[in-house]
């Protein structure tokens, strides 16, 4: 994929299966007249700063904010000028709804460094109608934007906390990052990525004891592909489904140092699989299941993914570290699964697949319960190598390109290839 230029953002976009050519995108950027005239005067310094305040902003945790942070909004970052808004300490409290839409007419192609700087701010809801407390549409190429410092908090009224949106043939918010976030209570999801949102990092948040899940990421409805996005030292917990959720086939989508616990239901449910998961821990989560027999896994993983280094610790309702169904491949290496108390027979993995699937454990500690017979290929689990013993396992003894395998009668089988049948190849030593 060839770079866009961070000064015109024109140049061909390669990228997955989702992009015919760079002629999808829209152009339509206003000009400068009249556009600056409406603009405070420091926001005239292309690489400058705007504050709320200036628009009315109080942020006393009294004052409605509402009115004067959306006019905000639409008069930065709104008509696609390359700036931060920033939000100074405080308290802002918000009866209705923040909405940044970035339209093609109005904002262009916003390419350069700009977001909101909300270091010390906390946005309060009061919002009582459902509606999410900021949400970000962008209908054009948006690059470089950030959202860092903020801290939001809902009153259970409200929908998701941060929403953003970018779906359609055309439409790209990449090269994103939120950073240093907090999002709780909220009556929705913390935050919701949808569309063609990639090449994009969460760092060093929390979105916790919020109604929905922690988050939600998924592709879109309208052929936006969500991917190649990296979630760093992040906390979702207490969450009153799940932690996070990968849907709607998303699954690029890579988890480091990121912990999940106390949420309802799983920590991270991906349904259609996760490249990278990395020194992550899973704790006590299906919180809201009744007993432990009733209780599940700290992450649900269907088709494929790699863990390394995860843990997953239980004292109450949390089964094991993963319960997976793999169609694919799956590794896990030096991943641990334990309990104590009510969860003293937690366990490292519930593991169950078709179409002989490539699984892997590695160094891992913990109960692994296969499942339908399904066997894995155990490295120092038990010491020393345990291989699948059945001729249709998917992880056999190969010796070049011979199969080992153990028939029903407890006999040792070789055949060169793959078997067809319990009794095919010959009985070795027979």
């Amino acid at each position: 994929m060839r770079a866009l230029s961070p000064d015109n953002g024109e140049t061909n976009i390669r990228r997955r299966d989702l992009i015919s050519g760079a002629s999808a995108l829209v152009a339509g950027a206003v000009t400068a007249t009249g556009t600056r005239a409406a603009l405070p005067s420091v926001a005239r310094n292309r690489a400058g700063a705007v504050s709320a305040a200036e628009f009315g902003a109080v942020g006393d945790g009294v004052a409605d904010d509402t009115k004067a942070l959306q006019t905000a909004l639409d008069r930065t970052l709104g008509v696609g000028r390359p700036v931060f808004l920033v939000i100074p300490p405080g308290t802002y409290r918000v009866t209705g709804g923040l909405r940044l839409d970035l339209d093609p007419r109005r904002a262009g192609k916003l390419t350069r460094w700009s977001g909101v700087s909300a270091v010390g701010a906390q946005i309060r809801s009061a919002i009582s109608d459902g509606s999410d407390i900021l949400s970000i549409n962008s209908r054009t190429l948006t690059r470089y934007f950030l959202i860092e410092g903020l801290g939001i908090y809902g009153n259970g009224r409200d929908g998701v906390g941060i929403s953003i949106a970018c779906d359609g043939k055309g439409h790209y918010f990449y090269n994103t990052a939120l950073r240093d976030v907090t999002v709780e209570h909220c009556g929705g999801d913390g935050l919701r990525m949808i569309g063609n949102i990639f090449e994009s990092q969460i760092f060093n948040s929390y979105f916790r004891d919020n109604r929905g899940n922690g988050a939600t990421m998924s592709h879109g409805t309208d052929g936006g592909i969500l991917s190649a996005i990296h979630v760093f030292g992040c906390v979702f917990g207490g969450n009153r489904q799940h932690g996070v959720v990968l849907t709607k086939q998303a699954r690029d989508v890579s988890f480091v140092g990121c912990y999940f616990l106390l949420n309802k239901r799983y920590g991270l449910v991906a349904s259609t699989g996760c490249p990278l998961l990395a020194h992550c821990g899973f704790e006590n989560n299906h919180d809201g299941a009744p007993n432990f027999g009733h209780g599940g896994a700290g992450m649900k993983l269907n088709v494929s993914g790699t863990l390394i280094g995860c843990t997953a610790y239980s004292i109450r309702y949390q089964t094991h570290l993963v319960d997976a169904f793999i169609t694919n491949r799956m590794v896990m290496i030096g991943c641990t699964g334990s309990g104590g108390q009510a969860a003293r027979k937690a366990g490292l993995a519930r593991i169950d697949g078709r179409n002989h699937p490539d699984i892997t454990l590695i160094g891992c500690e913990g109960r692994v319960d296969n499942q339908h017979g399904f066997e894995a290929l155990e490295v120092g689990q038990r010491g020393g190598v345990r291989f699948g013993a059945r001729w249709n396992s998917g992880n056999q003894l190969r010796l070049g390109d011979n199969s080992l395998w153990v028939d029903k009668t407890g006999k040792l089988r070789i055949k060169r290839g793959r078997p067809s049948r319990d009794t095919d190849g010959s009985i070795v030593g027979g």
